[in-house]
């Protein structure tokens, strides 16, 4: 006689998966933002008022035009310095990066890891049907893969 069990049917136990994954998820959504004809040094300010290391250039329309960091200002630095002249009042259009790598607000963070490493970025304009909606960094991605660290996804 066979060895009858008693524990009946089990159901499968399929773990879902409910943690936000979405850079959407993660972005800041409170930019501080920046035009192409503001100063560098009121940009500098900025950078040291809000604890930045750089933010996206808008237009007079909102649109994104490009990004401006702390990069982009230490080559106005180090053209003062070469002429032996004070930081001068140069706008923001001349030293920004004119060539912006953005990332749709829908993509998983998984996604958006991908895209800072083949593109080298520290940070990423967020769009939503070609407005900016926000924008992600680097530390925001590591921050939501240790929130996610202990969940499960399939």
């Amino acid at each position: 006689m066979g060895i009858k069990s008693f524990q009946g049917i089990r159901k499968s136990s399929k773990k879902e998966f409910d943690a936000p994954i979405l850079v959407s998820d993660y972005m800041t959504k409170k930019l501080v933002t920046f035009s192409p004809d503001q100063s560098i040094l009121e940009v500098m300010e900025q950078f040291t008022k809000y604890n930045i290391s750089g933010g996206p250039v808008l237009n007079d329309d909102g649109f994104l035009v490009g990004i401006i960091s702390e990069a982009d200002c230490m080559k106005q630095i180090s053209e003062s310095r070469y002429f032996n002249q004070p930081i001068l009042d140069r706008s923001v259009e001349k030293y920004m990066s004119k060539n912006v790598e953005t990332i749709p607000h829908d993509i998983s963070i998984f996604d958006a890891a991908g895209v800072f490493d083949k593109h080298n970025r520290r940070r990423l304009p967020v769009m939503k049907d070609g407005l900016l909606v926000g924008q992600i960094s680097r530390k925001d991605v590591v921050v939501a893969a240790l929130k996610l660290s202990g969940q499960n996804w399939k």
